[in-house]
């Protein structure tokens, strides 16, 4: 965030916490009865918390002026002392329940919000972040919009009203000493707490960090056990690891210490607070102009008062860790997607389903310049390969035609339309992929083919692994359809996978294919099989296929030659090899690592 020179940082600090409390708002609306409820009870509660000394003070005067009533009006005030002690318990409790909805469907969602945002933003962002981070973002951003509530509803509130109250009672009854005396010692508890946890939170962050760095450490040497073992460095990672909590213990004492400190600096002013209350009470009974149940009363007032601010420094600290949780999860929400649709935007309207890159220039830095005037055409329902070296531009030209990226110069449009002017939503629809790293979800075997179209029949999911050659794989798994396929589907070979995501793709029905490196995880005999069957769904479809292997693409209608992102030789196979360029060099060095090695099994994966 920039800073302007007149506005020190504390300020935008402070006016990005008001920003963000006002922001969760829209999620308390939905409770509002709910929560008007909850602060009705909170009030209740307190109205009872501070008649009990009232009572208490009404039951010693009683006690004291008037020993030949004691069997009667005692128990009268002792009746409704109990009771004000039950009703102060049962709105707490009732304000509890029905807060809870409240916090926790407004955890729900925002949490919801933010993972649909998340799915909003551009791959750019997904390519640049950190899933962790991220993560852990999500996790406490959430987590804290329910603790400011827990605060605000158990802490701050119900200290506001009860100094309200007490103060009202105080003013009202005795004389303006009191008061002072009070909210004095209230004000000077408040400033000692704050500033003794504001300078012993720098002693914390220290040890936190120093903490996750020990612990990372020691993690690490643990996953590198061999490589520990090999050199014999069991030592030097025990004397490093031992090191870092000697640098942790300092500050541990540090906090430690200074949080002794901050209990006695309390105790101080509680003490100092309660002893000028009684000393001016115990002269006021004195001389007549309060009663010991006065005394009593004023007494209890000043502790109850104490006995919540005894959490004020957690209170604080938390929701000082709160607030700048709660600042990341906002700030996430306030970034805006790359890649937005037109206000105008309209369903895409497929006729046949014809692609035109017309002379696209692309790069993702200014300085990085990707595809440069790259022109050509896919007619509706042919077959267009794209081949060319690592990093000459082949996987881009995917992501533009799904508008993962706005091209940054011409135009890519789909029977005539161009794809910045229809919505993404129908874009994406209209086209299927099998990409050349296929990461499936950690799920069954079933639900990832399904997820290709979700309102798909059984018998549709099982025509369409048939036709992908793995319904007889997946039939002889011990738990056949319902097989877990692990995280990012770990437990499937590549093969199994890519047969399980060109069947997903199959599923989806889409007018426009792409077939990135889509057989590179194959062996030749299940490629060839896999290719004839491809062949077959690409036979009434616009396909684009972007090819490592040239003999996967032998009968494309077109095959486009790139390099250094410009497309330097087009035609079809018998053509370019005739050619004798680009392509024809290709050709021979793969001819010749197959005949001098066998069924090349060797993928070199896209950077681009």
């Amino acid at each position: 965030m920039v800073h302007h020179r007149d506005v020190p940082p504390q300020v935008h600090r402070n006016r990005r916490d008001w920003h963000n409390l006002r922001s969760m708002l829209p999620f308390l609306w939905e409770f509002r009865g709910r929560a008007l409820f909850a602060l009705l009870c909170l009030v209740l509660a307190k109205v009872a918390n501070v008649g009990v000394p009232l009572a208490l003070k009404e039951i010693v005067d009683a006690l004291e002026s008037q020993p030949g009533r004691v069997l009667v009006l005692p128990v009268a005030l002792l009746a409704g002392y109990g009771l004000l002690k039950l009703f102060s318990s049962l709105f707490n409790e009732l304000r509890d329940i029905v807060f809870a909805k409240v916090r926790y469907r407004a955890m729900r969602r925002l949490s919801t919000r933010v993972l649909a945002h998340l799915h909003e933003l551009s791959l750019r962002f997904h390519l640049e972040r950190q899933t962790g981070a991220i993560s852990r973002d999500l996790e406490r951003g959430t987590r804290s919009v329910s603790q400011i509530l827990n605060y605000m509803a158990f802490s701050i509130l119900p200290i506001l009203v009860e100094f309200s109250l007490v103060g009202g009672v105080l003013v009202t009854q005795y004389d303006p000493v009191f008061t002072l005396v009070t909210f004095g010692t209230v004000v000077v508890y408040a400033v000692v707490t704050f500033a003794i946890t504001e300078w012993r939170m720098d002693f914390r962050h220290h040890m936190n960090r120093l903490e996750s760095e020990a612990n990372s450490r020691a993690m690490d040497s643990l996953i590198n056990y061999e490589t520990v073992k090999y050199f014999g460095n069991e030592k030097l990672e025990v004397e490093r690891f031992d090191r870092m909590l000697g640098e942790w213990e300092h500050w541990a004492v540090k906090s430690q210490t200074s949080m002794s400190l901050l209990n006695f600096a309390q105790g101080s002013v509680i003490a100092a607070g309660v002893t000028l209350i009684m000393f001016f009470a115990a002269h006021q009974v004195t001389t007549g102009q309060m009663s010991i149940g006065d005394l009593v009363l004023v007494n209890a007032f000043l502790l109850q008062l104490f006995i919540p601010l005894g959490f004020l420094g957690i209170v604080y600290r938390q929701i000082k860790y709160s607030l700048a949780d709660m600042d990341l999860i906002f700030k996430l929400l306030e970034r805006r997607p790359e890649v937005v649709d037109a206000p105008d935007a309209r369903p895409l309207e497929l006729r046949g389903g014809r692609i035109r890159f017309d002379h696209v220039d692309f790069a993702y830095q200014p300085e990085r310049q990707i595809l440069r005037g790259v022109d050509f055409e896919v007619p509706a329902g042919h077959k267009v390969a794209i081949v060319g070296h690592s990093g000459a531009g082949k996987s881009t030209i995917a992501r533009l035609l799904y508008r993962f990226y706005d091209v940054t110069g011409g135009a890519i449009r789909i029977d005539g339309q161009d794809i910045r002017q229809v919505t993404q939503e129908s874009l994406r629809r209209a086209i299927g992929i099998v990409p050349q790293d296929t990461v499936l979800f950690n799920d069954t075997i079933y639900y990832n083919i399904l997820y290709g179209r979700p309102d798909a029949s059984r018998e549709e999911v099982e025509k369409v692994a048939e036709m992908a050659h793995i319904r007889e794989f997946i039939e002889s798994l011990p738990d056949g359809w319902d097989t877990l396929v692990g995280e990012r589907g770990l437990k499937l070979s590549g093969g199994e996978k890519q047969r399980v995501a060109i069947a997903r793709a199959m599923l989806k029905r889409p007018r426009i294919l792409i077939f990135d490196e889509a057989t590179s995880s194959l062996d030749s005999r299940t490629e060839q099989a896999i290719q004839e069957t491809l062949a077959q769904v690409a036979e009434h479809h616009t396909t684009l296929v972007i090819a490592h292997r040239l003999s996967t693409v032998v009968d494309a209608d077109q095959i486009l030659v790139m390099e250094q992102g410009e497309i330097r030789e087009r035609g079809t196979h018998a053509r370019l090899l005739a050619l004798g360029g680009i392509y024809a060099g290709m050709w021979e060095l793969q001819q010749k690592e197959q005949t001098d090695d066998g069924p090349a099994q060797e993928r070199v994966s896209e950077e681009t």
